[in-house]
């Protein structure tokens, strides 16, 4: 059919300059404390007007330490590039935008840390060296701050996890730090201010310690328990109090701390964690507390001699769930229902005679008789003996009226919660209450659309992503918790249009880093504690290395990351190519867990290898490595060239077997001849067609199907099997009551069927693009030019996006009214647009608010 377009009106809103620039970031945190950055970077936007030029001034103590050059363009980014900084430093940066002659500024803060090993006072303590001992520790010291405190930080670093308190105080809100790392490679220490806590003459510091993936005492087939920097869990802390007359002191650990054990009498950040509430010590790390039966605390070699801040948001209690629905069996078992699938933790109120003993199972799903079923999440758990029962917490009253008790070392994935006492006790549907917990990342995307599915599509893939976000990004928050690597690459966009993930992903290449062998294998699942480099790893999976310091780039517009990992990714394909000198390569694990047609591991492999080597070459471009840059872009073409030669049925324009996952793979990621393009996204159309507009794909079809189909003038079939709601779709597992992404698309698989997996969450991405058009363009990142490519696909009536760039909120949106589409987009300030309309020529726009009518 015929259509015609025209511009119905153009409302270019770009209100008068001058207010503040707001957003400010430094190290893409809000006015961090204890960063270790020695050339920080500032970032910042405009909330209206354009930017022209810039200027960063970093000051300390009302000093100016620096001032940048003022910088032309519309820029909201600026690397530190004077004297070095000082540890333990306050200091002030205030960034100044001018539109011509009009100026305005605004002005944040950052502290530096340790700036290195060398500031660090204090030693590694730990209570014991047995590292089968099951009690969570507990260490305290008492001293004297010999003025009135002006400031004081905990500088505190620990192998395995802890809770710090001052004088009774629990200090923050975080929830499982430090962040788990190759502990034996790289330690992180968090840095908190204490000022308001502290106080004049006698203080308490006390710190409770647990396992985490420090000292893994459960048993697994990944075999964490035999990790090689398994110990006891240690910590070292430097408490660092500055005095009004302008004295220092630090308060270190040493000999002179002292330690038992407490009421955590076991936790596993695997399992669950086990509570005895009649072995509580009250007011332990408070003043007037007898700790005279106390023992001296062990010294303890530092695990590793990287010990670095912990740059990146916390993960925190993001959500309280109250229980949805509430079933007694007996006086004796009980069933919580959240109402929905999340990670975190649950906690509990009950009162009851000592020595009752409370078993709370956590389970993604019910059986027949309505209880809590595990069998679909403890298939990969190989315990030893039956004291440590998976997902399921122990609480052990102490009999003392009404208590309360909530994990502080483990987190679990779950939705069900069954209770089971060992005595009758009475408990209320309000007795038990859920909490999410994940990293603390700030959302930056919404979808809505007329198709209420679709919307819950979008809700359970963020809400996959985030169960699966603990510092680094993980498969699943039960049966594994691990940082499987191909899960994560093909999430990424999904990761970037929705949430602000940057200081968590910066972390896990260091964790890729750490891991990397130096023939530049990487494992499969990233930090490991020796597992993966045997079984998963290869290209298809292990292409974290290069495709998500890429969509950082493309995302922010920031070159750090990728310049971090351009050596790491040099290496990796420099490995790949050795073994694989045909540049076919055998090596990887394939489409993990297709629907029915299986393509070859060496198709999907060696699509990942000609696509890392495609980054590698684009990023020695980027960073002035000339020789690097026409070496492997030479590479990049021999790959592309022996793929099709093996796979590519030219006079067909068919790949392979001609399946969806073959199809789709070969054009997303840019392996099909130019002038084969429409031939064989002609063929896929008539795949899907012949498929009945259903998925026939695995993981890493999964990204592509979608996007190949909506690239390639076949955006209406993509949102057919996009919105299905028959198996196998995501909206057959909606319509099946599922809150999160499944791992597997028959609800009913005998294997692979965790219930909360991000790994099918591409969807979650291609809204934003393939419906609301929303694009980066790499040769003007950070989204300061948009490709706006919006498809208006029969069967939805309404569509709205949006998505916060670096330079504000870029919007799509469309509404069909009768045989009119009224589009509107959002460009932000300091941005620019190019807008393609279906069958019409690219409109270049600039910042402000852009309306269309489109009539057939």
């Amino acid at each position: 059919m015929k259509r015609i377009y025209f511009l119905a009106s153009l409302l270019a809103t770009l209100p008068t300059f001058g207010q503040q620039p707001d957003g400010l970031r430094c190290e893409h945190l809000v006015n961090p404390l204890g960063i270790d950055a020695a050339q920080p970077r500032f970032t910042w936007r405009i909330g209206s007007g354009e930017q022209s030029s810039s200027q960063v001034t970093v000051s300390s103590s009302g000093h100016t330490v620096w001032t940048s050059p003022k910088v032309s363009g519309g820029a909201g980014f600026m690397r530190y590039d004077g004297p070095a900084l000082a540890p333990f430093t306050d200091y002030e940066w205030k960034v100044t935008v001018w539109d011509g002659s009009q100026s305005a500024a605004a002005t944040a803060r950052f502290e530096t840390g340790m700036m290195g090993q060398r500031a660090w006072k204090g030693a590694w303590i730990s209570d014991v060296n047995d590292l089968d001992l099951k009690p969570a520790a507990l260490f305290r010291k008492s001293f004297r701050a010999n003025g009135k405190v002006r400031s004081a930080r905990a500088y505190i670093a620990a192998a395995g996890l802890y809770e710090l308190y001052v004088n009774g105080h629990r200090i923050g809100e975080h929830r499982l730090d430090p962040m788990y790392t190759r502990f034996d490679r790289r330690n992180l220490y968090v840095t908190w201010d204490v000022t308001r806590e502290m106080q004049s003459g006698e203080n308490v510091l006390g710190v409770m310690l647990g396992n985490g993936w420090y000292n893994h005492q459960s048993t697994a087939v990944w075999d964490f328990h035999k990790a090689p920097w398994r110990a006891r869990p240690a910590f070292c802390m430097d408490v660092r109090i500055t005095y009004d007359d302008g004295r220092v002191e630090t308060i270190s650990t040493g000999k002179d701390w002292k330690t038992a054990t407490g009421p955590v009498i076991f936790n596993s950040i695997y399992t669950a964690e086990h509570y005895d509430a009649r072995l509580e010590k009250d007011g332990w790390a408070d003043h007037g507390f007898d700790d005279q039966g106390w023992k001296h605390v062990l010294l303890r070699a530092a695990p590793s001699m990287n010990v670095t801040a912990q740059a990146m948001v916390p993960v925190v209690a993001n959500d309280t769930l109250p229980a949805q629905h509430f079933r007694k069996f007996s006086g004796q078992r009980y069933l919580y229902d959240l109402g929905r699938n999340i990670a975190g933790v649950s906690k509990i109120t009950v009162k009851g005679p000592a020595g009752t003993v409370l078993r709370l199972r956590h389970a993604e799903r019910l059986d027949s008789s309505g209880h809590a079923d595990q069998s679909n999440i403890d298939v990969h758990y190989r315990p030893t003996d039956d004291q440590d029962p998976f997902q399921t917490d122990i609480f052990i009253l102490s009999g003392k009226g009404e208590e309360t008790f909530m994990p502080r070392f483990n987190y679990k994935g779950f939705q069900f919660v069954e209770v089971e006492s060992s005595r009758p006790v009475e408990l209320k549907k309000e007795s038990l209450t859920g909490y999410f917990l994940h990293s603390q990342v700030a959302p930056k995307g919404f979808v809505r659309t007329s198709n209420t599915v679709i919307n819950r599509i979008w809700e359970a893939t963020n809400n996959s992503y985030l169960s699966n976000l603990f510092g680094y990004p993980t498969d699943c928050p039960q049966r594994e918790k691990n940082g499987w690597t191909g899960d994560a690459h093909q999430a990424i966009e999904t990761a970037l249009y929705n949430f602000d993930g940057i200081t968590v992903y910066e972390k896990w290449l260091n964790d890729h880093f750490d891991e990397q062998q130096p023939n530049g294998v990487f494992p499969s699942i990233i930090p490991t504690g020796g597992w993966g480099y045997e079984w998963g790893n290869g290209p298809d999976w292990t292409s974290t290395i290069a495709i998500i310091p890429w969509n950082i780039y493309l995302f922010y517009g920031d070159t750090t990351l990728l310049a971090r990992s351009y050596e790491a990714m040099r290496r990796y394909v420099d490995h790949i190519t050795e073994i694989s000198p045909s540049g076919i390569t055998t090596w990887g694990l394939g489409d993990w867990i297709p629907v029915k047609s299986k393509t070859p591991v060496p198709f999907t492999s060696t699509a990942f290898y000609f696509t890392d080597v495609t980054i590698l070459a684009k990023a020695a471009k980027l960073l002035g490595k000339a020789d690097d840059h026409v070496r492997y872009s030479a590479l990049a073409s021999r790959i592309r060239n022996a793929f099709n030669e093996k796979y590519l049925n030219a006079a067909a324009g068919i790949y392979g077997q001609g399946v969806q996952t073959e199809m789709s793979v070969a054009l997303y990621w840019g392996l099909v001849p130019d002038s084969l393009r429409a031939k064989v996204a002609a063929n896929l159309y008539k795949r899907v067609e012949a498929d009945n507009f259903h998925l026939d794909v695995g993981l890493i079809g999964s990204k592509s199907i979608l996007n190949a189909l909506s690239e390639n003038g076949y955006a209406d079939a993509a949102y057919r099997i996009a919105s299905q709601e028959d198996y196998p779709s995501w909206g057959w597992w909606i319509k099946n009551g599922a809150t999160t992404l499944y791992e597997n698309w028959p609800i009913n698989a005998k294997s692979d069927i965790s219930l909360n997996h991000i790994m099918f969450g591409e969807i979650g991405a291609w809204l934003y693009k393939g419906i609301g058009g929303i694009f980066p363009d790499e040769r003007s990142p950070g989204f300061r030019h948009v490709r706006m490519v919006p498809h208006f696909v029969k069967g939805l009536d309404q569509f709205e996006c949006h998505h916060d760039g670096p330079n504000g909120r870029i919007v799509s949106s469309w509404k069909r009214k009768g045989k009119t589409v009224t589009y509107t987009m959002t460009i932000p300030p300091n941005s620019t647009a190019t807008l393609q309309l279906p069958g019409r020529p690219p409109v270049t726009a600039g910042a402000g608010k852009h309306t269309y009518e489109i009539k057939d």
